[in-house]
């Protein structure tokens, strides 16, 4: 186990390598000029400032070179500084616990949602509760998230009023909820399927029968053994999913005005802030590959026969 660990941690450090160039070659893609972009494009920069901004910053180098920069100072544990002057990482430590709650509510629904589902649509195959369930997760594939962002705001919270619309005033969970179902629902339908067909899978194996010929009540059979043996191939979907939400709360804390970390990147990106959007690019990625590394982890305790070497 622990020669696993130590493997997968140095086959992330290549991950994290690509991915974080990726992040930091875009921001240097973006069109437009940083210095001017913080100060306004009325406002009158006098040249030394300018000239030391851009110093400080590194902008007059190369790409590889800036990046070099960038990671000297990740290898410090220093994740840079806004161009306002403020270190990333205090722009973190303000903006994890929001993105954490959104991230982890969104997850909580779509796991229990996936699990009930998917167990209820493959008991009842072919019946009115398994039509009901795929064509549900069809619609919902076919939706793109933000429109029904917009429409859940629209009528949950302004026409009906039962969750606030915008910010974290009211706290969790309450201000929480209809942003992480709408952020649940953009993966809930493949989770929802893959339940499905595990459960499918698992119905017909020997060891129903044996417990069907026990005599065993059907919802023990279902409930204690199906649905456990089942979760091994919905556990890796749900652990992707988890890192998926983490890192895809950006459109979704911007439609709710979420003070989050998404947030924070959906208001630096027109501001050109690059140091914030790969400051926390990167620690969205070293979030996700975490956590594969515990569903990885967590086969073993789900499935005794798995090893991991």
């Amino acid at each position: 186990m622990g020669r696993y660990i130590v493997r997968r941690v140095l086959l992330a450090i290549p991950v994290l390598l690509g991915t974080t160039f990726v992040i930091y070659l875009a921001v240097y893609a973006l069109p437009g000029d940083p210095i001017r972009a913080l100060f306004g494009p009325n406002q009158v920069i006098s040249p030394s400032v300018e000239r030391a901004l851009r110093e400080r910053f590194h902008l007059d180098d190369p790409l590889i070179v800036q990046y070099g920069h960038y990671l000297a100072g990740l290898a410090r544990g220093d994740l840079g500084t806004s161009f306002s002057g403020r270190p990333v990482s205090e722009i973190i430590r303000a903006g994890w616990p929001v993105t954490f709650q959104l991230g982890i509510t969104a997850w909580l629904m779509e796991a229990v949602l996936a699990i009930l589902l998917g167990t209820l649509a493959g008991v009842r195959r072919g019946k009115a509760a398994d039509y009901t369930v795929l064509a549900g997760t069809t619609l919902a594939m076919g939706i793109p998230f933000f429109v029904v962002a917009y429409v859940a705001q629209f009528v949950f919270g302004v026409q009906l009023g039962w969750f606030p619309v915008s910010g974290a005033d009211a706290g969790w969970p309450v201000a929480y909820l209809l942003p992480g179902l709408v952020l649940a629902l953009g993966v809930l339908p493949q989770s929802a399927r893959v339940t499905r067909n595990s459960v499918l899978d698992n119905l017909s194996a020997d060891y129903v029968d044996t417990a069907d010929a026990k005599g065993l009540p059907r919802r023990v059979v279902v409930w204690r053994h199906v649905v456990r043996n089942s979760l091994i191939p919905v556990v890796s979907l749900l652990g992707v999913s988890l890192g998926y939400m983490l890192g895809g709360t950006v459109l979704i804390e911007g439609i709710f005005n979420l003070p989050g970390l998404g947030y924070q990147i959906f208001t630096s990106i027109p501001q050109h802030d690059g140091p914030v959007v790969v400051g926390i690019g990167t620690l969205l990625v070293l979030v996700f590959l975490l956590v594969n590394l515990l569903v990885d982890l967590l086969y073993g305790i789900l499935d005794p026969r798995i090893r991991l070497h």
